[in-house]
């Protein structure tokens, strides 16, 4: 199955790294998000793996926990996007196109 980023997520996964220069420790966000994109590779083999989003109670829309982060995706036919990547204590909304 293939798995891609969306141009949201690629965005969120920058500005984790960016919120860690800005924290003066510019290690730590390449680190964290290499291991968040570690956490997905799973899904090229059971894009199911993910809970389902609690928020919108849709099977296609799922997410992977890594604290504290939330890895949201979607689960198409042959196909997984993730397309958001938040802290864990923030409620989801998700753009039109993004759904």
């Amino acid at each position: 199955m293939k798995i891609s980023l969306s141009d949201t997520a690629f965005n969120d996964l920058k500005s984790i790294i960016a919120y860690y220069v800005d924290e003066g420790v510019p290690d730590v966000g390449p680190r964290l998000v290499a291991e968040l994109l570690k956490s997905i590779e799973r899904l090229s083999d059971h894009p199911d793996s993910g809970r389902i989003v609690p928020e919108f109670r849709l099977a296609h829309i799922r997410e992977i926990i890594k604290p504290p982060f939330r890895i949201v995706y979607l689960r198409e036919a042959k196909s997984v996007t993730m397309i958001r990547v938040w802290r864990s204590e923030r409620l989801m909304t998700l753009e039109a196109d993004e759904a």
